[in-house]
């Protein structure tokens, strides 16, 4: 599969997972855990850190979409409705808080909420970051 967009989100975080896995289905969607190499060397390249939140990077649009910007992206990608797309915006961070008590996160999510151009070292990475979304693939 080539991904021509790939999600960074937290593998540690069961909801986020299967959410994660449900993405999946997405045309040309990959997805990859937040801590895994090549989604820090992602982020550092794009964002000179390596920011813990939701990431939504797409190589064809040159674009980062993070936390709800990502959010609201990928719902709409998954064809709900534009309303649904809204309050997932809108309630981002209650929605993020509310999932990592249930998952025991013990780390709050950083405060970005934008769509960024991609970085020209960030686009050098996204080669790496697909690869890693191509090896996450469930094999089915």
């Amino acid at each position: 599969m080539e991904y021509d967009a790939v999600l960074i989100y937290d593998g540690d975080c069961p909801y986020c997972s299967v959410a994660a896995a449900a993405l999946r289905r997405v045309d040309a969607v990959g997805a990859v855990p937040w801590d895994g190499a090549a989604a820090q060397s992602f982020l550092d390249a794009q964002f000179g850190d390596q920011p813990f939140a939701m990431f939504l990077a797409d190589v064809r649009q040159n674009r980062v979409y993070a936390g709800r910007a990502a959010a609201a992206e990928l719902a709409e990608r998954a064809g709900t409705p534009s309303l649904v797309g809204s309050l997932v915006r809108e309630n981002y961070d209650r929605i993020a808080a509310v999932v990592g008590a249930a998952s025991g996160r013990t780390r709050d999510p950083d405060d970005y909420h934008e769509t960024y151009p991609m970085a020209d070292d960030a686009r050098a990475q996204f080669g790496p970051l697909r690869t890693a979304a191509v090896a996450e693939a469930p094999t089915t």
